[in-house]
């Protein structure tokens, strides 16, 4: 026969102050937005009651959120793909012993500290076509090539892309260089007795010991890359023709410079559902215990 637990209140009290928190920060404004949602406001006048018709607007009407969606889902595999892959490579690298490497660990994290918008103003400088650093490399090397990067909707995508990882590789690199020196050498070198190679001790030791720190990673970078804004707004504002819109861009814009609060809220609201549809059955499939 089990034992049945007691109630322990003294516990609940414990918890009851990060409770209260959480709601008031969280749940609470994650409805309130949802209230607002449904009816039509521009912020300081009246507000008219519109139902689910914002929702529907969006997925109906809406030529501009569809675009949204797919440039994030873009951005998201961009993400998962090139950031988290180069981080890794890093992170192997500088966890090599040789000469100088916590200073390349500190160099290569330096980004991550700057603030996004000075991150924009940076590549724009990068990206301008007539005086921008890649073209200027191209007129160097002799090659007749001149491309305006943000301003041509079939670059300017990736062209942004490539701006925010730069900064943002230094987050994920940082953690897979922690797990990487969590993994037991005893561990590694088993593996090496028992005659696994390079490879084979990449893909059947250390991956299968960095499942958790993967699973960090991989939430961290995809929660990002639904909400990535700032680079974004600094480099190309959503244009050229929405080709770099994302769904934060155009709630901001719907927000605060349309004054159309209820779809700009309606735009969050479906953020959050979306995020809440991909990061939590992922975590609790990744961190399950076997």
């Amino acid at each position: 026969m089990k034992k049945v637990k007691k109630f322990d209140l003294g516990a609940c009290a414990f918890m009851l102050p990060g409770l209260l928190i959480y709601l008031s920060v969280i749940i609470f404004p994650v409805f309130y937005s949802f209230y607002i949602s449904m009816f039509e406001w521009n912020g300081i006048g009246q507000m008219k009651f519109v139902g689910l018709e914002n929702y529907t607007k969006l997925v109906t009407t809406d030529h501009v959120f569809p675009i949204a969606i797919k440039n994030n889902l873009i951005w998201i595999v961009l993400t998962v793909v090139f950031t988290t892959g180069v981080a890794l490579i890093f992170a192997l690298l500088l966890n090599r012993p040789f000469r100088g490497r916590t200073f390349f660990r500190g160099f290569y994290y330096f980004p991550a500290v700057i603030a996004p918008i000075a991150v924009g103003i940076t590549w724009r400088w990068v990206y301008e076509p007539n005086i921008g650093f890649i073209n200027q490399f191209f007129e160097v090397m002799g090659v007749p090539f001149v491309q305006s990067w943000l301003s041509d909707p079939n670059t300017s995508l990736y062209a942004t892309f490539i701006a925010s990882m730069w900064q943002a590789i230094g987050q994920p690199m940082i953690l897979f260089l922690a797990g990487l020196q969590a993994v037991p050498s005893d561990v590694l070198e088993a593996s090496r007795i028992d005659g696994a190679g390079p490879l084979k001790q990449f893909f059947y030791v250390t991956i299968p010991l960095l499942k958790e720190t993967f699973v960090i990673v991989l939430a961290t970078q995809i929660v990002s890359a639904m909400k990535v804004f700032d680079i974004i707004q600094s480099l190309t504002g959503g244009g050229p023709n929405n080709s770099t819109q994302m769904m934060a861009t155009y709630m901001y814009s719907q927000t605060f410079q349309y004054s159309n609060v209820g779809m700009g809220t309606a735009i969050a609201c479906v953020m959050v559902l979306i995020m809440m549809v991909v990061i939590v059955p992922y975590v609790a499939f990744t961190a399950r215990d076997d």
